[in-house]
């Protein structure tokens, strides 16, 4: 059965204990996380920055609340292949996740050196396997991998079955790719995936400004049952939906994560019946 996560974004910098203990209230036991975060625009609620590498003491209350809230990190966030910048140097921030229990971490390229780019991931992946965890990479239309066929790409030049690909609902749809063309996916090649609702068509004219105000799963436009069904059934699921504009209009980080977890719930619950449909189907 698939169990519900969620992800980093949602909660729109909450300080990572408060984090933990939404999480925990909403009855989900994963969560994912980055090793620095908060501050910058994509906290409305205006939280402080942290850094779990710099600040001890905060890691080993975080590490505490994890274990008392019997929450597990489903993903580590918040590494990017950059132009001029090597990967090598996450090595510290890698240590953190390996620290703190994440299985799987994932990183993005907005590097417009698209070779470049493939070998910054094969050597993230390499790293990251060193220290016990497994890797994704996410496509969408603002990242250097914009597409799915770019993605598979990926994945042949990186060539690890411990390196697969990160699935935001979302950003597969915005990217092309629907239902018909999601199902046609190898299981073995999903590792993770991201349930997310929006309109169909980008609101703003930077991509960014979409990626942070979604919608509450299922109220959005996306046909999330259908493309949930397409795809694997993992053991967990994160739900990404920074709701930007109900938190600026004053709606609390906790309130619009409970939303979050509640409508993602009930599209889980219908994918699910769907891929039972569709299994008797095949069997009558």
């Amino acid at each position: 059965m698939t169990e519900l996560g969620v992800e980093y974004q949602t909660v729109l910098g909450l300080p990572p204990v408060e984090f933990v203990q939404v999480a925990a209230d909403l009855g989900c036991r994963h969560i994912s996380m980055k090793v620095a975060g908060g501050g910058g625009p994509d906290n409305p609620y205006g939280y402080p920055a942290y850094s779990l590498l710099e600040d001890v003491p905060l890691r080993r209350r975080f590490i505490s609340a994890l274990q008392d809230h019997d929450v597990s990190i489903s993903l580590g966030e918040g590494f990017v292949v950059r132009p001029g910048h090597d990967l090598r140097d996450a090595g510290a921030d890698l240590d953190v996740m390996a620290e703190l229990g994440a299985t799987r971490v994932n990183a993005v390229a907005v590097d417009p050196d698209l070779p470049r780019s493939f070998d910054q991931l094969a050597l993230f992946a390499e790293m990251a396997a060193g220290r016990g965890m497994a890797t994704t990479t996410e496509f969408a239309k603002s990242l250097t991998v914009s597409d799915l066929p770019t993605a598979l790409q990926a994945v042949g030049h990186v060539n690890r079955p411990d390196f697969t690909l990160l699935v935001d609902t979302m950003h597969a749809f915005r990217s092309g790719h629907g239902p018909g063309e999601l199902v046609m996916l190898d299981d073995e090649w999903v590792g993770y995936i991201r349930l997310s609702d929006n309109t169909l068509a980008q609101r703003n004219p930077a991509y960014r400004d979409d990626s942070i105000d979604r919608r509450v799963p299922g109220e959005g436009e996306l046909p999330l049952v259908e493309i949930l069904a397409a795809l694997p059934a993992l053991p967990v699921i994160g739900v990404e939906a920074p709701m930007r504009s109900l938190a600026v209009a004053g709606t609390p980080a906790r309130e619009c994560a409970r939303l979050a977890v509640s409508g993602a719930r009930s599209v889980l619950d219908a994918a699910a019946e769907l891929r039972r449909v569709r299994a008797r189907g095949c069997h009558t």
